[in-house]
């Protein structure tokens, strides 16, 4: 069975528009799905729709003699198609492949592709295609697709009210459940805690390694190692000088491995926020995982997240996510920290957020430097019981 996912409505808006689509993301994160489900929809619509996976030599080969042997693969026909390519960063230039298709065949064939991660877009892409195409990035299940993938419609629908003892015990054990092990599609549907270790691992190594070695890296161990490590410093600055010291890597090297990590979709490096360039900026990011669950599996923690010692980590990275899911760009998510160390957790537009599990007692003379400094961003707390009220609504 496919599920459906809120972005789908986003790209439903220009699929019929003249530019291609590309959808990237980590893999397994479910681009190929929403390929499926965006076929089914143009095809209810009267269109006509092909599909084509670039893991297929055959395929693949014929493509990258021309672009325009495309159409030795589609019947003759007067109608534009609407063409769905999966993973088409194998393709040798992807970039002329769509640029040539879209400048000179854009009346007969809508491009609609997925590539397994940024990575792949920034490096084999050498034309910005600007002008061109629709990037749509795909993340992990927010909460409330982890319940419709969890068959929990009947909840979903009781957000707006007051919730009985039984169904905030449900909400509770079902957001515990996501908080721990994600929402990788896959690992969201398993049928139970064992299975979605297995698939976790499965994602968080297997996979993992695809990305390295389409990355050319040859030490997996040391990247291995060097997401172990970002694992346990969650929400902490990356200095990368002190990872290659620690890890006995070169400097450069560790670098490489921080920029396919991020572009892989593993991790997110937020930057800091910053209105005095002499006392704000510092030049380290800090770390966050897309994935809470990836994150479990490379600290192999899977204890629920208030019976943990990590749980301010786990709590931001939760935040993080969700900051994420609501911006839709990890680049609009900023930090504070002023020379002095003195630190705000998030900042994003016109709201600063600082994560306290417990957030009741917290009082707000602390951040003064900031709330004066920035009186247009509203501060606030935000506590562990907040979330589900803050990002989705829940009346509990």
């Amino acid at each position: 069975m496919l599920y459906s996912r809120d972005i789908l409505s986003d790209i439903k808006k220009v699929i019929s528009a003249e530019e291609f689509i590309i959808l990237t993301g980590a893999r397994q994160i479910g681009k190929t799905s929403l390929l499926v489900l965006l076929k089914k929809y143009i095809e209810k619509k009267k269109e006509t729709g092909y599909y084509f996976n670039l893991e297929n030599k055959t395929t693949l080969n014929l493509l990258n003699e021309h672009p325009f042997n495309l159409f030795e693969l589609l019947p003759k026909s007067r109608r534009k198609l609407y063409i769905f390519v999966d993973e088409i960063q194998y393709l040798d230039n992807p970039t002329n492949f769509l640029k040539l298709l879209y400048d000179e065949k854009r009346d007969k064939v809508k491009i609609i592709a997925t590539g397994s991660s940024s990575f792949y877009i920034d490096k084999k892409f050498k034309d910005s295609l600007v002008g061109r195409k629709f990037l749509f990035e795909i993340y992990p299940l927010n909460f409330n697709e982890f319940l419709v993938f969890n068959n929990e419609t009947d909840l979903l629908t009781r957000k707006s009210e007051k919730l009985t003892l039984y169904y905030k015990k449900k909400l509770f054990k079902l957001w515990g459940d996501y908080l721990t092990y994600g929402g990788y599609p896959k690992v969201v549907l398993a049928e139970d805690d064992d299975m979605r270790k297995i698939m976790l691992e499965e994602i968080g190594s297997s996979y993992i390694k695809k990305d390295i070695r389409d990355a050319g890296i040859k030490n997996t161990d040391k990247y291995f190692s060097l997401l172990k490590i970002l694992a346990d410093q969650t929400g902490e600055l990356v200095n990368s000088q002190e990872l290659s010291n620690t890890l006995n890597v070169a400097h450069n090297t560790i670098e490489d491995y921080l920029y396919v990590i991020n572009k892989s979709y593993q991790a997110a490096f937020v930057k800091p926020f910053y209105g005095n360039l002499r006392k704000e900026l510092t030049k380290m990011p800090k770390v966050y995982f897309y994935d809470s669950g990836l994150r479990n599996f490379f600290l192999n923690n899977y204890t629920s997240i208030n019976k943990r010692a990590d749980k301010g980590s786990c709590l931001e990275n939760v935040v993080f996510k969700e900051l994420l899911t609501q911006t839709k760009d990890a680049d609009k998510i900023k930090f504070w920290r002023t020379q002095d160390k003195k630190e705000i957790d998030f900042v994003v537009e016109k709201e600063a957020l600082e994560i306290k599990f417990n957030a009741g007692g917290e009082k707000k003379e602390k951040y003064k430097q900031f709330i004066e400094q920035y009186p247009d961003i509203k501060f606030s707390f935000l506590g562990f019981d907040d979330i589900l009220k803050k990002f989705y609504g829940w009346k509990i």
